[in-house]
């Protein structure tokens, strides 16, 4: 079994790069991938880990990119840190994220809050600095008295300090992430809330773009949601991967390779990805 959706501290995980590794380890998975939000900074921690634990790790990320009304993200797989398209694109991305903290702390003083931006990279321990981070230092300091709450009131969507962040397009990035030698594939498809018709339409314009993969077998979609999201990837020939979307702590109900408790993604779905890449990329 493998695991091709995973965070870490180095985006809004609560766990290493290393313990999430280690987790795949001990649930006798076989490939891992580690897929932070925006940023490839914990791919070099994690291939040590994986190295040293028998375990193959494919480097990844979660791309947000533009969508009406919500956020669509893209999981990139086989891209490394270093130089190229979907990199730079990375790259700012990350300054559009520092530019939206700066502004969260002024936004958050605004209503009253006494909070430093320094306080909140204190909780991030050096990793990217992210909404998580704002939220445990909120909680620390007795703001909020959970995590969820900091969400629902002050952070995200709707919430009074809540700042949007920077998106590009889902075909921006699919065209970056080819030039890069990567693979893309379309997270939580049922979070768009479009109706069938609508995820269909979009499946056959994303897949006309390069789109690689659809996260069928997802770690909180059920038994039908997957089969159904199965058959939809068969029907645009794409591939139909998986992952837990393991947040550690901050997801508490979801685990490394089983998600909540049922989740089996076959190593079959990466050796057909692999199959994808292009010759340049393998």
């Amino acid at each position: 079994m493998i695991d091709l959706h995973t965070h870490s501290t180095c985006s809004d995980g609560s766990e290493s790069p290393t313990r999430v590794v280690e987790l795949a380890v001990g649930a006798g998975l076989s490939a891992l991938a580690l897929t932070d939000h925006d940023g490839l900074g914990g791919i070099d921690e994690a291939r040590r880990a994986a190295e040293a634990g028998g375990l193959e790790l494919v480097p990844g990320c979660e791309v947000s990119c533009r969508f009406s009304p919500g956020t669509l993200h893209l999981l990139c797989y086989f891209v490394e840190p270093g130089e190229g398209p979907l990199q730079s694109q990375l790259a700012q991305l990350r300054r559009d994220r520092a530019e939206r903290n700066v502004r969260l702390v002024a936004r958050l003083n605004e209503l009253g809050i006494d909070l430093t931006l320094a306080e909140v990279e204190a909780r991030a321990g050096g990793t990217t600095l992210g909404r998580p981070h704002f939220a445990k230092a909120l909680v620390d300091k007795g703001v909020v008295t959970t995590y969820e709450e900091a969400f629902e009131d002050l952070l995200g969507k709707g919430g009074s300090a809540y700042i949007p962040k920077a998106f590009i397009s889902a075909e921006t990035t699919i065209e970056a992430a080819a030039g890069s030698g990567a693979l893309v594939s379309l997270a939580h498809p049922f979070s768009l809330g479009l109706d069938p018709d609508g995820l269909d339409r979009m499946l056959a314009e994303l897949a006309a773009a390069g789109l690689a993969g659809l996260e069928c077998h997802y770690g909180r979609y059920g038994t039908e949601e997957r089969a159904a999201l199965t058959a939809l990837a068969a029907r645009h020939h794409l591939v139909a991967t998986g992952g837990s979307d393991f947040h550690g702590s901050f997801k508490p109900d979801v685990a490394v390779g089983t998600g909540e408790g049922d989740l089996a993604v076959p190593d079959s779905v990466l050796a057909e990805l692999k199959a994808r890449r292009p010759a340049a990329g393998r």
